[in-house]
């Protein structure tokens, strides 16, 4: 009940934030969301006494309720979450689409990178596995799908209602891969499905090659049109005014890499973790 409660809060903290925003933009043509209420069932499955406790203390950061809401996830989606990581979002994802929707979790394929690069995706893939494999109720209709980084395939053509990827960006960009990852979430994903994007937010743009860990918002955005993706809306949820985005290790100095000097420890804490863009594009209709 204290947790759903504190769900309730968010919402109501995250509508709060962005209606501000709303009468200002509306001016500018901005398209600043509203913020949506978040399902009772979305709430259970963030509630779940499955999910790891290191996990459930970074909701203050990662706002799972508003964030799914906002991109307007159904319990009947089959939805493509974009390496998950460790299973941050897999924990709460999973168990609210098992009973009507599917989740799939898409990895890189170890097998398909050069050598010297297949020792990360494989832990990261062995990683779920075992995550999975120990909550087989949770993860009964979870599948996991391997694709090339350089050229990739997410599962069948027009067979998605959503893609997620949280935090990816900027790697693919560092990398030069961003163009075909955002061309592969437009072919998966179902004429007016949905593309949801959190990223480290840039205060402008920034090379290709930046290290930082930021991207700007009109980056984010050029990738997605370029791909055949218009923008639906924008969300403050994820928003942090204290990330000034100037650390020498860039946004991994911040929680929860807090890639700093102890000393530093508290200064850094008291920021948290980073500025975030939340966006949701979708893919025409026809």
């Amino acid at each position: 009940m204290r947790r759903s409660l504190r769900l309730s809060l968010w919402a109501t903290l995250a509508w709060s934030g962005v209606a501000g925003a709303q009468s200002s933009e509306a001016e500018t043509g901005s398209a600043v969301a509203a913020e949506a209420a978040v399902p009772e069932a979305l709430q259970r499955a963030i509630a779940g006494s499955w999910r790891e406790p290191a996990n459930v203390a970074r909701d203050r950061y990662r706002h799972p309720g508003p964030t799914l809401a906002f991109f307007g996830i159904k319990p009947t989606d089959t939805v493509v979450e974009i390496t998950p990581g460790n299973g941050w979002y897999s924990e709460i994802l999973a168990p609210y689409l098992a009973k009507d929707g599917r989740y799939i979790a898409a990895v890189v394929d170890p097998a398909a990178e050069p050598e010297g690069k297949r020792d990360y995706p494989a832990r990261a893939r062995a990683m779920l596995e075992k995550k999975y494999a120990a909550e087989p109720q949770q993860y009964a209709k979870t599948a996991i799908v391997a694709y090339a980084s350089n050229a990739p395939v997410l599962g069948p053509k027009n067979s998605a209602d959503a893609v997620l990827t949280f935090r990816n960006v900027h790697n693919w960009r560092m990398a030069g891969k961003a163009e075909t990852m955002f061309k592969a979430f437009f072919d998966v994903l179902k004429p007016g499905g949905t593309l949801g994007v959190v990223e480290h937010r840039a205060n402008r743009d920034v090379d290709d090659d930046d290290k930082s860990g930021y991207v700007s918002e009109q980056q984010v955005q050029a990738l997605a049109e370029a791909a055949g993706f218009k923008l639906a809306g924008k969300s403050e949820v994820n928003a942090n005014p204290r990330d000034t985005k100037d650390y020498p290790g860039g946004v991994w100095t911040l929680p929860p890499t807090n890639r700093h000097d102890a000393v530093d420890n508290a200064k850094y804490q008291g920021i948290g973790e980073s500025d975030r863009m939340t966006l949701k594009f979708v893919k025409p209709a026809s």
